[in-house]
């Protein structure tokens, strides 16, 4: 199975390198430039214009591994892999309806955020139903480093589910705000994922992770500072539907919150933002939310954030890893 996930990885790896070398001449030509916020750090603005949805190359590198890599599996009945694959894609399209709409209008806002809240909830409970109708999601939560479940009614585990994959996609979302932030975070995730499946001896799972641990370390390459493209909510709203979906296959959604925290700090960051700004009527609790630009305008350069938010990931991986290791 070793040998499998490591092919998985690395055609991932060369597909993504690959593909990137035509797509981003081409999305060039289409004028897909990114549009960058009037309120963001004004360094930013030498930014407009790199070509966005860059996302598309690890969407269709890691896509063609798992089905390439996973065939055996299928013809054996085993799907989850897929399952996963194409829950990730569902929100992958939504981010591309969202980054089309923003190129064509020339401008910062693609989707309401009440259409993106819909097609996203729709997506959550569709994936959790099929989930548990294929009997590879319980309704038990496994708390971390406890070692224990607490069984919850299912509709009550629907409901909370629903909402962490919503809040789960959407703080990925919010990470990619600079160059590689979102892309090296999440690759270390993946990572994690990859080492658990295999440690857990779940084939049909970790071949997903592998090859989008491999899709992410070569989209780094087009996507560190300098970027040359950005992945734009093509790319980030698909890896938060797969950091959320892996989470749930592997039925231990509470392990989001250690191997998540940059994505859960970004998040707060935003909120805390947000509600100190109404409750004083116009002051502001940090320089400019999300935590990466507050640092930013701090003095940090994009590289010793990429470089610090990763390795905070890793360690908190590590430390989740020894917090499940009596789950199975």
């Amino acid at each position: 199975m070793t040998t499998e996930v490591l092919t998985a990885l690395a055609v991932s790896f060369v597909l993504t390198l690959v593909i990137g070398r035509f797509l981003i001449p081409e999305l060039r030509k289409l004028k897909a430039g990114q549009e960058i916020r009037t309120d963001g750090p004004t360094w930013h603005a030498g930014k407009a214009g790199t070509p966005t949805m860059g996302g598309i190359m690890f969407i269709l590198g890691s896509g063609v591994a798992v089905f390439a890599v996973g065939w055996n599996q299928m013809l054996r009945g085993q799907f989850t892999h897929l399952y996963v694959y194409l829950f990730a894609l569902v929100f992958g399209i939504i981010g591309f309806v969202d980054d089309y709409r923003k190129v064509r209008q020339h401008q910062n806002e693609g989707l309401t955020a009440k259409q993106k809240f819909v097609l996203q909830l729709l997506a959550a409970v569709g994936f959790l139903c099929l989930m548990r109708y294929e009997g590879l999601l319980t309704n038990e939560l496994y708390i971390p480093f406890a070692g224990v479940t607490v069984a919850v009614n299912w509709i009550v585990y629907l409901v909370f589910a629903a909402f962490v994959i919503v809040g789960c996609v959407n703080a990925v979302n919010l990470t990619d705000g600079i160059d590689g932030l979102a892309c090296s975070v999440t690759f270390v995730v993946m990572a994690f994922f990859m080492v658990t499946a295999i440690g857990w001896k779940m084939a049909e799972l970790s071949l997903f992770p592998a090859a989008l641990t491999g899709g992410l370390a070569a989209f780094f390459l087009y996507n560190h500072h300098p970027a040359k493209t950005f992945m734009g909510d093509t790319g980030s709203l698909f890896l938060g539907g797969a950091v959320a979906a892996v989470a749930f296959a592997m039925d231990m959604p509470l392990v989001l919150i250690p191997v998540g925290i940059i994505y859960i700090a970004e998040t707060m960051s935003d909120i805390i933002q947000v509600a100190y700004f109404k409750a004083t009527h116009g002051k502001r609790f940090f320089k400019m939310a999300p935590l990466h630009h507050h640092l930013e305008l701090s003095g940090w350069s994009e590289a010793k954030l990429v470089s610090v938010f990763s390795a905070i990931t890793a360690v908190c991986c590590v430390l989740a890893y020894l917090g499940i290791r009596g789950r199975y």
